[in-house]
């Protein structure tokens, strides 16, 4: 139960993440989706600081802490955060 309670919060985070155009309003709330993306994929970040959109489904993030990493959707539909 744990790990499918886990994996919707993911969706979720991941929809609301890249589901609205980034706007002044919409950008604290993609840095904090980000943020907990990254954050349920087990990576250190701590805070995301800024975000730069790649495409649909694609963001570089920047964290508080100095790591930067590609978020986006891969062919499988699977959420993935690569290191920069």
């Amino acid at each position: 139960m744990g790990t499918s309670l886990t994996r919707w919060a993911l969706i979720a985070a991941c929809v609301s993440c890249f589901a609205a155009p980034s706007r002044a309003a919409d950008d604290a709330a993609l840095l904090k989706d980000l943020t907990a993306v990254i954050a349920l994929l087990g990576l250190p970040c701590g805070q995301v600081v800024n975000a730069v959109r790649q495409g649909e489904n694609d963001h570089i993030a920047t964290c508080k802490d100095g790591n930067r990493y590609r978020v986006f959707v891969n062919a499988g539909g699977r959420v993935v955060a690569q290191k920069q």
